[in-house]
């Protein structure tokens, strides 16, 4: 997952970034509020961690904002030196998904991370086959059935449909993209991902009379929308 650290304290903006990375999350750090306000108007998060005391907008600045302007908005993690039961009650009050008082080791922030991940998201099926709608990915074999034909797609093809269909509503930026399915290949010519959307919007016919129709977020990235009911 790709998780956003915002902490002013350089030694623990490293432990922590540090200790993420090394239970698999692609990390980015950020110096300040304002900052990482900065990045998340042009960027995708599955989650954020930030320090309360930072200059140039706090850690509750940065929940407020991220309530009032994202949607949906990441979980927010509090990674604090405030350990009084108000502070932890403010922070809760103001939208926060959890509170960590520093210091704490690298093993609890992975846990309380990862367990912040399963309460916001749809939890990864262990099935072989995951069903959306008409469309049904088979894992194994990476390849996707749609109206029990099988579509042709190449392996980026099929890891890029896995992705948009997996969040679903949620619009996920250009870099967000390129980092999860390329690995932020830097000399990746930028017109591939609209090459390889135009190619899984069409394969799979993705219009709304289907369930699913995906659309470009001028400025930002793509949103792959849901009209079909998956119970």
């Amino acid at each position: 997952m790709r998780v956003a650290i915002a902490e002013d304290d350089p030694e623990t903006r490293a432990y922590v970034g540090a200790s993420l990375t090394d239970g698999g999350h692609k990390v980015e750090t950020f110096a300040n509020g304002r900052e990482i306000i900065t990045a998340l108007q042009r960027d995708t998060f599955d989650l954020v961690m930030v320090d309360w005391n930072m200059p140039a907008k706090d850690g509750m600045d940065v929940i407020r904002w991220a309530h009032e302007h994202l949607s949906p908005a990441p979980p927010i993690i509090v990674l604090t030196s405030r350990s009084d039961k108000s502070d932890v009650v403010s922070a809760l009050e103001a939208g926060a998904d959890d509170y960590i008082v520093k210091p704490e080791t690298a093993d609890v922030i992975r846990a309380r991370v990862t367990a912040a991940l399963r309460r916001s998201g749809p939890r990864p099926s262990n099935e072989r086959i995951e069903a959306f709608g008409p469309y049904h990915f088979d894992k194994l074999t990476s390849t996707v059935r749609f109206h029990d034909k099988e579509v042709n797609l190449t392996a980026k093809e099929f890891a890029l449909a896995k992705l948009f269909f997996e969040n679903h509503h949620r619009p996920l930026a250009r870099g967000y993209i390129l980092q999860m399915i390329w690995n932020s290949v830097a000399d990746l010519p930028t017109r591939t991902l609209d090459m390889h959307v135009s190619r899984i919007r069409s394969k799979l016919d993705l219009r709304p009379e289907n369930g699913y129709n995906l659309h470009t977020v001028f400025g930002f990235g793509y949103r792959l929308e849901s009209f079909a009911n998956e119970d």
